[in-house]
């Protein structure tokens, strides 16, 4: 059966989320979960076209920002409103170019990896950001480019203006008094009310989003839970009423689902990095977490909606009522809930050079790297650590194998080779952000972009930033802790017998590799001297980024990612020491190399910790699977509580946590129509599993289902 046949209620009541947990709660409206089983179903996407308008010729032949400030105006004015009767919320981004991260009318690319200012917008209202153009385009000292941008970005306050009076008349139309009423005043005045303030938040998200561009929407419960506590204090909505509006939020959220090729056969859908994060602590150090906070996991937990994964910021002061309700919503799979460790993240802000107050209210860039939100121009640099290793013991040629006497003389060619690497990237990153395509609609909401008359892509945010982020850096450790071990401890053949043997991909020498998989312990063991490897690596690539936190104006805070790019990265790699062949599929993030975690959850938090995180201000995430039969019961509902309070006491930075098993993804493989939102963690986004290209599907595929032990 085709997917676009399947029954929607079918979809919501019997394959969604079904995978790990049938049945579950239901606190939500019938009304509601109809609307969710719709939009899950595709119904919305599937109605989305491109845009059948287009820019003036006078228009299209303006500078770049006012040519795409007339685009966002022509946006506002003819883009399809998509008002619906059951809906308590008004706005929809319907244009299909968004959905490929293209600006529609503009026919350029959008922005992502960042998270604007939604907060100060609410705060203050548009209103506040007419004056301060104003007043910034009267000040002396403008040339005539940056008098062109402040025009730009007044044009599209204009631009909002007009797509929020055609909502208005449309509801009026349809006689949707109340969402009209929520509207009305918002976002151009701050919000009175929990409604109004939700409705403006949307507003201001999901026209970033209709003018193409991605934003993370950033903490959530800090800047709603305010309006939500004063109104039920006064009586004027129940935790019933705030919890369906908020529902609506995450409902039309995934408007884009069963849009035509959206990321079909490839990364999977659901990767337009709107993060959300809830929980942490204020710029003062006064803890966020109110009703909105659980509102969130209600409704994650409810819909299993993976179109925003939330981002819980959690520390050793967590209270036990958040860590059971995350753990509650882990369990059912999709790994849509993750955590970052405060108590790691805002020193490792500091030290690098963040005020306190703006280290304390850290964010994501709508993925997983850590930013400053509404005043931070984010971007990364990828690269792989495996081929230095291959550098080292001379793989890529076929020159006579290298014979060292000692692994310090192998390792100090590695160091070597990790350091150009990173001189080429510190030199890239040092020329970013000055030119791109222009966005006047994103610079809007970014301090200091007003203040300095320019753009978010031209230095205009406080902050510029682009990270150095490493992949394979546990393959890379795992090599060399074999070199150390095989060749220089053990003995059991010399290191031009190992290159040689690599070379030739382990061929006739598969009774050799099977001994050194079966035998040799790896990183992801709880074993110390493993573990040691990655961290003398890890140590050395943190000192020399430290080296470097800053050039040419942009700041370049350390990383560790894939991405999935261990995908990308195989034609580049050869066989291992370690047993794996050239083209096999090896660690996501600073995750174990797929099949070498064979101790438990527990024993890779305990390696992975052995880290000093303060040292990575960017970040990285621990990937862990956990198979369902572990979470099955209230035991292992405390092991998953007490797996993640020991992964913040011991001082690791984040963790994304999925529960799936092979066996269910396999037949999803073979039924996809039986599975169409099966969702799965994938990096810094969940995806529809069926959406993955198949060899994305084997990556998540291969990743060890851990089971918690007991004694």
């Amino acid at each position: 059966m085709p997917a676009e046949a399947i029954d929607p209620v079918a979809i919501l009541g019997e394959t969604f989320g079904v995978a790990t947990f049938p049945g579950g709660t239901r606190r939500l409206s019938v009304e509601t979960r109809a609307l969710a089983a719709r939009v899950l179903g595709g119904e919305y996407g599937r109605e989305m076209a491109a845009a059948d308008f287009s820019l003036s010729p006078e228009d299209d032949a303006l500078p770049p920002e006012l040519r795409a400030a007339r685009a966002v105006r022509l946006i506002a004015a003819k883009a399809p409103l998509c008002l619906r009767i059951d809906e308590l919320l008004a706005g929809a981004a319907p244009l299909l170019e968004a959905t490929f991260h293209q600006k529609p009318v503009a026919k350029v690319a959008s922005t992502s990896h960042t998270t604007i200012g939604f907060e100060r917008a609410l705060r203050e209202g548009l209103s506040s950001y007419r004056g301060r153009i104003h007043e910034r385009r009267q000040r002396a000292g403008l040339d005539d480019e940056q008098r062109v941008f402040l025009q730009a970005m007044a044009e599209c306050l204009d631009a909002m203006a007009v797509w929020h009076a055609r909502l208005l008349a449309g509801l009026d139309e349809l006689g949707l008094t109340e969402v009209c009423d929520r509207l009305a005043r918002v976002p151009e005045a701050p919000p009175e009310t929990f409604g109004e303030a939700v409705q403006a938040l949307w507003f201001l998200w999901e026209f970033q989003r209709l003018c193409g561009n991605w934003s993370g929407l950033g903490r959530v419960d800090k800047m709603l839970g305010p309006y939500l506590s004063r109104d039920l204090a006064a009586g004027t909505i129940t935790l019933a009423a705030a919890r369906e509006l908020l529902a609506h939020f995450w409902i039309k959220g995934a408007e884009w689902i069963g849009a035509k090729n959206n990321h079909i056969g490839s990364s999977g859908d659901a990767q337009f990095y709107q993060n959300v994060v809830i929980g942490g602590m204020d710029e003062t150090g006064e803890p966020v977490l109110n009703e909105v906070t659980y509102l969130v996991l209600d409704i994650v937990e409810e819909l299993h909606i993976s179109d925003f994964p939330v981002a819980v910021r959690v520390s050793k002061q967590t209270p036990d009522r958040l860590w059971q309700r995350i753990a509650e919503a882990q369990r059912l799979g999709g790994g849509i809930v993750s955590i970052y460790n405060d108590d790691v993240v805002i020193p490792a802000l500091i030290d690098f050079g963040y005020p306190l107050a703006e280290a304390r209210n850290f964010t994501n860039d709508g993925c997983w790297e850590v930013l400053i939100p509404g005043c931070t121009a984010f971007s990364y640099r990828p690269f792989d650590l495996l081929p230095p290793v291959q550098h080292a013991l001379g793989l890529a040629g076929e020159d006579e194998p290298p014979d060292d006497p000692t692994f310090e003389a192998v390792y100090a060619r590695f160091h070597a080779e990790m350091a150009r690497l990173l001189e080429g990237a510190w030199q890239e990153c040092a020329g970013s952000f000055s030119g791109g395509q222009p966005s006047p609609l994103l610079s809007l909401f970014v301090d200091d972009c007003i203040e300095r008359a320019r753009p978010y892509q031209n230095r205009g945010a406080r902050y510029s930033v682009r990270s150095p982020h490493a992949g394979g850096m546990p393959d890379a450790a795992n090599s060399l802790h074999a070199i150390k071990t095989l060749v220089y401890e053990q003995k059991r053949l010399s290191l031009a017998e190992l290159v040689e043997i690599l070379r030739g991909d382990w061929e006739g020498h598969e009774d050799l590799r099977r001994e050194v998989v079966h035998d040799l312990v790896l990183y992801g063991n709880d074993d110390d001297r493993a573990d040691a490897m990655l961290r003398r690596v890890y140590d050395d690539y943190t000192a020399l980024c430290a080296r470097q936190p800053e050039r040419n104006g942009v700041r370049m805070p350390a990383g560790i990612s894939t991405f999935g790019r261990e995908l990308q990265f195989r034609p580049g790699r050869t066989a291992t020491p370690f047993g794996a062949r050239g083209g096999d599929i090896l660690a996501p993030n600073l995750s174990p190399t797929p099949g070498t975690d064979r101790k438990g959850p527990t024993a890779i938090v305990n390696s992975i910790t052995k880290l000093d995180f303060g040292r990575l201000p960017c970040g990285t995430p621990l990937d862990l699977k956990l198979h369902p039969s572990a979470v099955a019961d209230q035991g292992g509902l405390a092991a998953l509580v007490g797996l993640l309070r020991s992964f913040v006491a011991r001082g690791g930075f984040y963790l994304q946590l999925d529960v799936a098993d092979a066996q269910t993804l396999r037949d999803a493989q073979a039924h996809p129509e039986l599975y169409h939102n099966l969702s799965v963690r994938v990096s810094g986004w969940s995806a529809r599993f069926v959406t993955l290209a198949p060899e994305w599907q084997e990556m998540i595929i291969q990743r060890t289902a851990q089971h918690f032990t007991h004694p």
